[in-house]
């Protein structure tokens, strides 16, 4: 017999992982929590009109103001956390289905307290991370990753730490 937390799957949110080329860069897209200490993807749940990908869509120009192309399949699932353990309702996860949208445009958000800034990969890690316990800093560590994979950004252009980490010196 399967534990009661065993057996409950998470709920399922969707984010959008916004992000430009800038010359020979990558930047990508925050956004302020609701409680502004933390920074985050634009996201949000899911909804039965939309595919998950509007759906991402949706909260990447209501949080963020960004408008752009995005890819109509999820390229990454990550753990997300919300709340903290000592208030009601203590601490929930969340499945996150992260989708690569390229920002064409930036209008001004409906949410204005989300404060949308754009970072480059080790800063987006760093302000990512920043008061997150760390299996969740991780988890989002892992979201830039796997976006500049996605994004195919060239090697020769990425930060030395993601080099150092995802690349072999030749035999």
């Amino acid at each position: 017999m399967a534990s009661a937390r065993g057996s409950k799957s998470l709920p399922l949110q969707v984010a959008a992982v916004c992000y430009r080329r800038r010359d020979n860069a990558v930047e990508f897209l925050l956004v302020n929590t609701n409680g502004g200490n933390k920074w985050t993807f634009p996201k949000g749940c899911t909804d039965s009109h939309l595919s998950h990908a509007q759906a991402a869509e949706r909260e990447a120009a209501e949080e963020a103001g960004a408008f752009g192309t995005i890819e109509p399949r999820h390229f990454h699932l990550y753990i997300h956390s919300k709340g903290v353990f000592w208030r009601a309702g203590g601490v929930q996860e969340f499945v996150v289905k992260a989708f690569l949208l390229e920002v064409r445009e930036t209008r001004s958000a409906d949410e204005p307290l989300r404060n949308p800034t754009w970072f480059s990969p080790e800063d987006a890690k760093r302000r990512l991370a920043k008061g997150r316990e760390v299996k969740y800093a991780h988890e989002l560590e892992i979201v830039i990753d796997r976006a500049l994979e996605r994004i195919q950004f060239p090697a020769s252009a990425m930060a030395p730490s993601y080099m150092q980490r995802h690349h072999r010196p030749p035999i």
